[in-house]
């Protein structure tokens, strides 16, 4: 089958004011049915800019809640900010253990049945949790909320998948950041409108975040074609659909299991941000959810720079490993930083530094994608997101524990910096696994 370029001009309008991003897409797959020889058929711009669209809404979700969840727990338990965290670390975890346990059966269900069912399917199912969450009286109906989440929070992962199946293999690391820029533009929007819905009550930005889910399932319901063909479709196999299956048949792909190693302990360290951000800063700096939410927007803008834009300068010339070291090398500084600091603009010195770290995640995605299969995208993207969600299961209780061992009143040692610290050696550990795998390759080569 000949393959050859297709160069395709994305905007997404209102969300990438006067921002267009090329991204180039592969030729040759053919809808199921179609005769060899016919016409071939690649997404248009309007699918590629709902897939955008989906992962800036995902982060958006994200965002929009996180500068008032501490308010929104200490509204339904009657708790300090210390025991709100702790159940911020709980409620977190439960997502992660429902996202772990049906991650790679959607991955699979999607190479099998197709990138849109589960996709839309996942932003209907969002949009009743975010409504959950905004009409709960009680923290035992949010934790359920949190669950069901959990248990269709496929969109992130499916949406990489569909950009794996149209992507040329030399070039997934940095369609991949792409996907890494429109997440940061949720970052960017959600935690500035999360902010100033505050002022509002602590549900105005989960009513937000339903309405933008549920729009964007409507969108994407008359605009999104499917992308898995006889091609690469693969039947559905129980054996691999479980987390364990998966894990292992992914890891039997040779040179795929110290990525898979190191991509989880970054996910770890990564996830210090979701667990203690907005707990961190108020209790160091004493800001307020808005502040919190401009702090969280000047990530998302510098993310936004990198993954959208420097990764095209950087990868060309450092190539993948070294791109994916110094991206890990940084991000360590950068925690431990965090670890000590005490004025709070200091935070604002540090964010483009951690941006530049940021850059691993992609890279990694990448070399795992160009590793595996066709057939085998969504699969990969399933365990990926069950790996992740081990780090979002592991990493918010670790860090909210962390952060309230040396934040209570009668703590030996007053840290609030700790759960950056303990980052710090966990992202350590996963760039010593990730330069030992480099030295093997360049062995081999």
């Amino acid at each position: 089958m000949n393959w050859r370029r297709s160069r395709i001009r994305i905007s997404l309008p209102g969300l990438l004011v006067g921002h267009a991003k090329e991204f180039r897409c592969r030729e040759g797959t053919r809808p199921r049915g179609q005769r060899p020889g016919a016409a071939t058929r690649v997404p248009n711009r309007f699918a590629i800019a709902f897939i955008l669209i989906t992962v800036v809404i995902d982060s958006m979700g994200i965002g929009l809640i996180m500068p008032v969840m501490p308010d929104l727990i200490r509204e339904l338990r009657g708790t300090g900010l210390s025991e709100a965290a702790l159940w911020g670390g709980v409620l977190a975890a439960s997502f992660a253990v429902m996202q772990f346990l049906f991650g790679p059966f959607l991955g699979n269900l999607s190479d099998c049945y197709g990138r849109r069912p589960v996709l839309l399917c996942s932003l209907v199912v969002m949009s009743v949790d975010y409504l959950i969450m905004a009409l709960t009286g009680s923290i035992w109906i949010l934790f359920l909320g949190r669950i069901i989440g959990g248990v269709t929070a496929a969109t992130h992962a499916t949406a990489l998948a569909y950009v794996a199946d149209v992507s040329e293999q030399d070039r997934k690391s940095q369609n991949f950041g792409l996907i890494g820029a429109a997440f940061g533009i949720g970052f960017i929007l959600g935690p500035l409108f999360g902010g100033v819905l505050s002022e509002f009550g602590s549900r105005a930005p989960f009513y937000a975040a339903c309405a933008l889910a549920f729009g964007n399932a409507v969108f994407g319901y008359f605009i999104l074609p499917e992308t898995v063909t006889d091609r690469t479709r693969r039947a559905l196999s129980l054996a691999r659909a479980n987390p364990l299956g998966a894990l292992r048949h992914v890891g039997n792909v040779r040179g795929a299991a110290p990525l898979l190693v190191g991509f989880f302990l970054h996910s770890v360290a990564f996830f210090v941000y979701p667990a203690v951000w907005s707990y961190y800063t108020q209790e160091r700096f004493n800001w307020d959810p808005f502040m919190v939410g401009i702090s969280l927007a000047t990530v998302g803008i510098a993310i936004v720079i990198v993954q959208g834009g420097l990764i095209r300068v950087v990868l060309p010339r450092l190539g993948e490993w070294r791109t994916v070291i110094g991206g890990m090398c940084i991000t360590c500084v950068v925690f431990f930083s965090y670890g000590f600091v005490s004025e709070g603009w200091t935070v604002f010195v540090l964010i483009p530094l951690s941006s530049l770290g940021m850059l691993s995640n992609p890279v990694l995605q990448g070399l795992l994608s160009r590793a595996t299969s066709d057939d085998a995208q969504g699969e990969l993207q399933g365990v990926l997101a069950a790996i992740t969600a081990i780090a979002t299961i592991i990493s918010p209780l670790m860090m909210s524990l962390a952060f309230r061992q040396f934040t209570h009143e009668e703590a030996a040692l007053y840290l609030p910096g700790a759960p950056f610290l303990l980052a710090a050696l966990i992202e350590f550990a996963g760039l010593l696994v990730i330069v030992s795998a480099a030295r093997r390759k360049l062995r081999a080569a």
